[in-house]
């Protein structure tokens, strides 16, 4: 049986104001290593609410969650933070690449601020990971000198840098042309299949739906299917 990565019970997540809004209610998932799973539902319905509850990058009001099998609602700031730059690779709609350096220094970043390979050893593994998603002439390029599918692709190889086990993506293709959205949806699609990793998608593309292991539907913030 696959290990499972990332386990929930009871999830919730409520905004506190003078109207609470609760974002995500009562979730209760399971996310497997090498599964490609699909989280679909309406816009507003909680999706990216709870893909960055997942991602630890929020705080559910109640329940739990686990991650490579640990509770994390014991963890302090710092331990949650090196969770996520160790554990978890994210990539957003939106690149979110550093300007002033290069498509190379960007992915170097996550490696430098973990700490735990000699510099040689990082500028070696950010090239090779750009080399292989087809980057190997653009290494240098700043983020303004990249398409929107190239950056993209800079940002998953960033999300990769510090080898996670989980990647997280957030409508990856949503601003991108129908070829780079398919270039990007294959390499998500690797990613899971041939190097074992769990990925998780919040998408609005029936195409990515149509082609994931499993789809989690949610709607007002309830897991429906």
């Amino acid at each position: 049986m696959s290990e499972v990565v990332i386990r929930t019970e009871k999830v919730t997540r409520i905004l506190s104001g003078e109207v609470p809004v609760t974002l995500v209610r009562d979730v209760d998932v399971e996310i497997k290593r090498s599964e490609f799973v699909v989280i679909s539902g309406p816009s507003g319905s909680g999706k990216s609410s709870l893909l960055y509850l997942l991602g630890l990058l929020d705080t559910p009001t109640s329940g739990k969650i686990w991650l490579m099998g640990q509770d994390t609602s014991s963890f302090d700031e710092d331990q949650l933070a090196d969770v996520r730059l160790s554990k978890i690779g994210f990539v957003f709609q939106f690149h979110f690449l550093l300007p002033e350096f290069s498509a190379l220094e960007n992915v170097m970043l996550p490696m430098r601020r973990l700490n735990k390979l000699p510099e040689s050893e990082v500028e070696d593994r950010a090239r090779s990971l750009l080399v292989d998603l087809g980057l190997e002439k653009q290494l240098n390029n700043l983020p303004k000198q990249l398409s929107g599918g190239q950056s993209q692709r800079v940002a998953i190889a960033r999300a990769l840098a510090n080898d996670p086990s989980i990647i997280l993506a957030d409508e990856p293709t949503g601003n991108l042309d129908t070829a780079s959205s398919k270039n990007v949806e294959g390499i998500l699609r690797e990613l899971s299949e041939k190097h074992g990793r769990a990925v998780m998608v919040v998408t609005h593309e029936a195409r990515l739906a149509e082609n994931a292991d499993r789809t989690i539907r949610i709607v007002d913030g309830r897991v429906q299917a």
